[in-house]
């Protein structure tokens, strides 16, 4: 006697179903497809055999997972959500190996959307409907359109500096996010007929002496950079042209920034990640960083960054 639920009219060739999982009415799992346990499989679905399904996971009608997709736990799908395998795909031809998709633990697809092979859908990202992902999607992103692009992030409320007014001017207190150690500082500005000149002392005006220093510029709007925290360094954002959304992040405190002004700056501390997307076309942004580069300090799985957080957060 099993422990899961199969619908008289659904069927069911996989042993490998977890506890209290529910498969119902015309829905079709093959019998190498691995299914967690509290799933719930809506009507007409197909599970191909290489699939392998987390725990937790919603499966809303006329989906078809087909070979190479995992989803992880706590995954929704809904109603007709189309996945593909192939990237050049011909009748009766079949490749030795099929990409790879794979939807991180949270998050949630739209109806009508469309992921393409070897896609990865970051750890609760939001994919709206009928967006058409061709690319990965970084965690807590949401995306929408054809092609899926950025728009915000979950849980990322703007800063307090957007919806309450003007920049402070150099001088003024600088101010706290609610992630701890980020803030937005002022830089000294000078305005008069001859134009606006900003201007900082490495050694006072800034929060740290910066080590290095770097520019982007050029960056399409529908790319994202970042996507990183740093174990020691940190770094300090300058917006000199255009705009650039920030987001930062703790791991339980996510929030987004607008800099759009060249004296006023966003401190980024060590561990805390940090993305920056929705460059406008003539942005140009500065970085101080406080540590000269080293690879091994980045963290750029955010998995891995929320482990990490977790174990220096017991041993404090």
């Amino acid at each position: 006697m099993t422990d899961y639920f199969v619908h008289p009219q659904g069927i069911c060739e996989s042993q490998k179903v977890g506890a209290n999982t529910r498969i119902w009415a015309f829905a079709h799992v093959l019998p190498d497809a691995v299914i967690g346990s509290d799933c719930n499989i809506c009507d007409h679905v197909f599970v191909e055999n290489d699939v392998v399904i987390g725990d937790r996971v919603t499966i809303k009608s006329g989906v078809q997972i087909w070979d190479g997709v995992k989803l992880n736990d706590d995954v929704f799908v809904g109603p007709n959500v189309t996945f593909t395998n192939d990237p050049l795909p011909r009748s009766k031809v079949y490749p030795k190996t099929y990409s790879k998709t794979v939807v991180a633990k949270g998050a949630s697809l739209g109806a009508g959307s469309v992921i393409l092979p070897g896609i990865r859908i970051g750890r609760s990202a939001m994919v709206g409907a009928g967006a058409v992902v061709t690319k990965d999607v970084p965690p807590n992103a949401i995306v929408v359109g054809n092609p899926a692009r950025i728009v915000g992030y979950v849980d990322a409320p703007t800063s307090r500096q957007e919806s309450n007014g003007p920049a402070p001017q150099f001088g003024d207190d600088s101010i706290y996010a609610r992630v701890p150690g980020v803030e937005l500082r002022p830089i000294r500005r000078v305005v008069d007929l001859r134009g606006s000149l900003v201007a900082a002392d490495f050694s006072s005006d800034l929060p740290f002496m910066p080590r290095r220093a770097f520019v982007v510029s050029s960056v399409p709007t529908k790319d994202v950079r970042g996507e990183h925290a740093h174990r020691v360094c940190a770094q300090f954002l300058l917006c000199l042209t255009g705009s650039v959304v920030c987001v930062v992040d703790n791991g339980s405190i996510r929030e987004e920034f607008l800099l759009n002004r060249p004296d006023l700056g966003l401190l980024i501390p060590p561990m805390t990640w940090g993305s920056q997307y929705h460059y406008s076309p003539d942005a140009t942004l500065l970085v101080f960083a406080s540590h000269e580069y080293d690879a091994d300090d980045y963290i750029r799985d955010y998995d891995e960054y929320l482990e990490f957080v977790a174990t220096e957060s017991l041993s404090d």
